[in-house]
């Protein structure tokens, strides 16, 4: 979506900060049905959750700050959603061409292509990258590189050539600039960034934006090479991986493949791929450093010393752009939300998805193992699966003192960040137990039951649903205590970990993914006869959390909540970290120097819709309320839905969405339950051609119920609106 559909996008979404829908009648009694509902909401084009091109964006709205900075950016996060979505669409539809223009969007935009990877013929695995501490906090960057520290060998470098015939890498890089807001590249076209840099107190309201190739044609002397590491360097490039996403894709192909064999669909080239990517997304296996496990000191590891086996955070590559050299590094912090284990069965065990070199398959069935011991271990008394493990604490390989260890590597409760602590948010335990719910599933290992048991009792006992007041809850932030006791080869008691709920909220996105994880523990219980009252009960649950959201939440976007962030006064008020005496400037020439702030190198910020309210609640404390339409939010969703309908259940009865009560308001076209003046402009941008209507909403506006929406239903909302008239 380029510049002139941004502001007409952003003039109808000014127009409509919409609340949850209120009891609006559904379309069909079938999970089907409301699957495709919500594809159709995704993917049409008047909504906006795609680029021109084909990317789909973090966010339908621009000023979103999470772990993206901005709302047209997307992530490799996005990018497996895609797919997912896709590969539900062609369980349900029969229609996998979907699945191959995600992955083609996979190949174009987020993977590198080996023409960008200069000098990576030329990287030497007996010395993969120089050695520089982490820090806490981002005012002790830039970090030296320090030659007198030697580092481990990369193990399987030379098997990876040997089977592809490349020196390139072959893996998602965590974040792109979809629209080329900032500049760093062409046009409003599709460019590689970065932000994160500085140690696990650098939030994103912290970070300096820079691009993946790095030119010097922006920043300082050096570009913006010199904020992270100290000293002399030329024109490079560099990309990371977030493992989690890398793996959710396999994870995808893997179910795509079995739904598309059943339906004598040969998905081969995309099983392919997944393979390939799952044999690179082993260097999330390895130490950053290949440092050697458990060492606690800077101790390079020669052979699989390095290897701890489960996914790591990240792992990154980079050289320089005349083809000099190049350098590859791994992850030292392991957080059990990143792991995969269902993509990790699959790798070891589908034939389909087998990689191809010497000991991918081998090690993917060491790292399945290992990681269902991760979650065993880390589970807490209550049933929460608590943070996870590192093999250089402080990020400078020091001692652990006392830290209980898993595999020799030091317990941490908020691994890779603290700014808000990474583990306290509760997606995570949706997110990563509804891979381990599929793996009960798929597989009936008797650990992975004993985890999910345990965590669906707790997870469904703090989740609430009402279908017929139409209000649900699910936790939103946790708080940690205690550590687990040092892992001795079963799963221990952990009476001294614990968790506990500190508030609640209305995620959509989690909602999705836990109602997801709770119907694969119904049909595992069933199917390996374990709990299947518990099963039933989760599944009643997650089936009354689908039927709220489609009763309340649907709107012109799909389906979103409002709501309100304070953390996003620090827009204005968070100075950014730049080290005295260093002054550049960014593309649009907003000047990077000491003591600015967020918002100072991000000025464009000023010109979106949402700025005046967000400005007046940081200055005034007046709450701004928005509604935000994230692309996974919308994805999990409609991939619960899709679930639902593939393992039979029916929508529940009792409340509006199954069509036996409540109807389309007349005149309410964005579903607030008020007829106002903000249907009225909605109705004006959709007659203008502005943003144009669809669904539910486009039968709102028809208020003259003549099949059409014309001038004739604008005069009579004006009428009605001015008093004039009392019914349309």
């Amino acid at each position: 979506m380029k510049k002139t559909a941004m502001f007409l996008l952003a003039f109808a979404l000014l127009a409509s900060s919409i609340q949850p829908a209120a009891k609006v009648k559904a379309d069909s009694d079938t999970f089907k049905d409301r699957f495709n509902y919500m594809y159709n909401k995704i993917h049409d084009p008047a909504n906006g959750y795609f680029d021109s091109e084909g990317i789909p964006y973090h966010s339908v709205e621009t000023l979103c700050v999470e772990a993206p900075d901005y709302g047209h950016e997307s992530t490799s996060e996005a990018a497996s959603y895609y797919a997912w979505l896709e590969a539900v669409n062609g369980k349900l539809n029969g229609k996998w061409s979907g699945l191959t223009e995600a992955w083609n969007v996979v190949e174009k935009y987020f993977i590198p292509s080996e023409s960008i990877q200069k000098g990576m013929n030329r990287y030497n695995p007996s010395s993969p990258a120089g050695y520089a501490d982490e820090f806490p906090l981002p005012d002790y960057y830039p970090a030296q590189i320090q030659s007198n520290v030697t580092v481990g060998q990369d193990p399987i470098h030379q098997e990876l050539v040997s089977a592809y015939n490349t020196y390139a890498m072959y893996g998602m890089h965590w974040l792109v600039d979809v629209d080329n807001w900032y500049g760093y590249g062409t046009g409003t076209n599709c460019t590689f960034i970065n932000t994160y840099q500085r140690g696990e107190q650098e939030s994103v309201f912290e970070t300096v934006p820079h691009p993946s190739i790095e030119e010097f044609k922006y920043g300082g002397r050096q570009g913006f090479s010199d904020l992270f590491t100290a000293g002399e360097t030329q024109p490079k490039w560099a990309f990371t991986i977030a493992s989690d996403a890398d793996g959710r894709l396999i994870q995808v192909q893997y179910w795509a493949n079995k739904w598309a064999k059943e339906q004598g669909q040969n998905l081969s080239t995309l099983n392919a791929k997944a393979a390939k990517l799952g044999d690179y997304l082993r260097y999330s296996m390895f130490d950053k450093y290949f440092m050697k496990i458990g060492a606690q000191g800077k101790t390079p590891a020669s052979g699989y010393d390095s290897c701890h086996y489960l996914l790591a955070w990240y792992y990154a590559w980079g050289g320089a752009i005349a083809g000099d050299w190049s350098w590859k590094i791994g992850c030292s912090h392991v957080h059990w939300g990143y792991q995969a284990p269902l993509a990790a069965y699959a790798l070891a065990n589908d034939p389909d998805l087998k990689p191809k070199s010497a000991n991918g398959a081998k090690d993917w069935n060491s790292s399945f193992k290992r990681q269902v011991e991760l979650y065993a271990w880390l589970q807490s008394a209550e049933g929460a699966i608590a943070g996870g493990v590192t093999n250089s604490v402080g990020g400078q390989y020091k001692s652990y003192n006392g830290a209980s260890t898993f595999y020799d590597m030091a317990y941490t409760y908020a691994p890779v960040y603290a700014d808000p602590p990474s583990n306290n948010w509760f997606g995570m335990q949706a997110w990563s137990m509804q891979r381990m719910c599929e793996v009960y599933y798929e597989t009936g290992d008797s650990l992975a039951k004993e985890i999910c048991d345990k965590w669906v009792a707790w997870a469904e006992s703090v989740c609430e649903a009402d279908i017929e007041a139409g209000t649900w809850k699910i936790p939103a932030t946790l708080e940690w205590s205690g550590q687990p006791d040092t892992w001795r080869g079963t799963k221990p008691s952990n009476n001294n970990l614990h968790c506990k709920v500190v508030n609640y909220g209305n995620d959509i996105g989690i909602t999705g993914s836990l109602a997801n994880a709770f119907l694969f523990y119904d049909q595992a219980t069933q199917r390996w006869n374990g709990n299947t009252t518990l099963g039933k009960k989760a599944a009643d649950k997650a089936l009354a959390m689908l039927q709220v959201v489609w009763d309340t939440c649907r709107d012109q976007y799909g389906v979103g909540v409002k709501e309100t962030n304070e953390s996003l006064n620090r827009i204005f008020t968070q100075e950014v970290f730049i080290p005295a005496g260093w002054t550049g400037k960014m593309p649009n020439g907003d000047v990077i120097q000491q003591g600015v702030k967020f918002i100072d190198i991000r000025s464009k910020y000023k010109d979106d819709p949402w700025y005046e309210g967000l400005k007046k609640q940081a200055e005034q404390g007046i709450p701004f309320e928005y509604t935000l339409h994230r692309f996974w939010h919308q994805v999990d969703y409609a991939v619960a839905l899709g679930i639902a309908e593939i393992f039979g259940y029916k929508p529940p009865k009792g409340g509006s969405g199954g069509g036996e009560t409540g109807d389309i308001k007349l005149g309410d076209i964005n579903f607030d339950g008020d007829i106002n003046s903000i249907d009225y402009a909605l109705l004006k941008a959709h007659l203008l051609g502005i943003n144009k209507l669809s669904g539910d909403a486009l039968k709102a506006a028809d208020v003259d119920q003549n099949g059409d929406v014309n001038s004739i239903d604008y005069a009579k909302m004006k009428s009605y609106l001015l008093g004039i008239s009392k019914d349309f």
